[in-house]
């Protein structure tokens, strides 16, 4: 098969090339580079057509759609505080990215598109946890409206033009490769500031809760959904909720290091208490996590040092 990865020089997208690439798939990676970053695409970037261009731009998506398959949208603004500071640039990037994409589609040959959402905004503060894909979802940042939106509109392209699609709804993503210099990223953020001998930055009193589910996880997931004709929403978390305070020893305990804390006042947009029953995914895929948080950071904090040292 050939493949577009929208944002595929990103955390996700890559990992996800890079899984497509082991089982001999031929990628096209569409990336504007604003967060995505050529290391990330590094060890394989000449066995893959690159597109510099935006997910908002017609011109880049057709040139970037000819000849593929299917495709994998997964280009989007990513943090929540830059949508509660600048919700209009989250809408233009997550929702006029996403109808931009759908037209283009429209006037080629694609016949299937997962688009990976979010779990861990979109619910908001669910009743029940861990929260199903029945939950309601009551988001209460600019990030998850944008992706609840989304989300709506890729439903409605089904209904009126039969674009087949799977929508993933990933909890916490973590793992190499994402930016500890970034706003999104908990873990990456902490492991960053542990090497550098800063304090970690809790917001709020660590009792918040948060569903971590490591990044080759959600690249498999998102193979699974695809090889599937399921036109359906699939949570992708393990279940499991974790405070931050826990986090920060799991932390410890996987760098064997100690983390100074430093608290500091809630952010709004910020749920306060989310994880996700995936048991969907596991009826329709056969999927679950194959990576523990104690593991997963543990090759984290190895990746990250082995960029400290090259």
């Amino acid at each position: 098969m050939k493949y577009l990865v929208t944002g595929g020089a990103g955390f996700v997208g890559s990992h996800l090339i890079e899984s497509l690439l082991a089982e001999n798939h031929e990628v096209v990676c569409l990336d504007n580079f604003s967060t995505g970053k050529e290391t990330n695409i590094e060890g394989f970037k000449e066995n893959i057509t690159i597109i510099n261009g935006d997910i908002r731009d017609p011109n880049k998506v057709r040139v970037a759609l000819k000849d593929v398959e299917a495709v994998y949208h997964l280009a989007a603004q990513i943090s929540v505080a830059r949508s509660v500071r600048e919700p209009i640039f989250d809408a233009s990037v997550n929702i006029e990215g996403i109808i931009n994409l759908l037209e283009s589609i429209l006037t080629s040959d694609i016949n299937r598109l997962i688009f990976v959402s979010t779990g861990g905004a979109i619910y908001g503060e669910p009743l029940q946890i861990p929260a199903t894909e029945i939950t309601e979802e009551k988001p209460i940042s600019p990030y998850g409206i944008s992706k609840l939106t989304s989300e709506i509109y890729l439903q409605w392209y089904h209904k009126i033009h039969g674009i087949s699609y799977s929508i993933i709804r990933p909890a916490n993503i973590y793992g190499p490769r994402q930016d500890p210099l970034g706003e999104a990223g908990v873990i990456s953020i902490f492991l960053g500031n542990i090497y550098s001998n800063q304090p970690v930055t809790i917001y709020g009193d660590g009792t918040d809760t948060r569903d971590y589910i490591f990044v080759k996880d959600i690249a498999n997931i998102c193979m699974k959904a695809m090889e599937s004709s399921y036109c359906n929403t699939y949570n992708a978390g393990t279940g499991i909720e974790t405070n931050l305070l826990d986090l920060v020893k799991v932390i410890e305990e996987a760098t064997g290091q100690k983390a100074e804390k430093e608290f500091k006042p809630p952010r709004p947009g910020d749920v306060k208490h989310i994880a996700l029953d995936s048991s969907k995914a596991l009826d329709d895929f056969k999927w679950k996590p194959q990576n523990d948080l104690l593991s997963g950071v543990r090759t984290t904090w190895k990746w990250f040092l082995s960029t400290q040292k090259s």
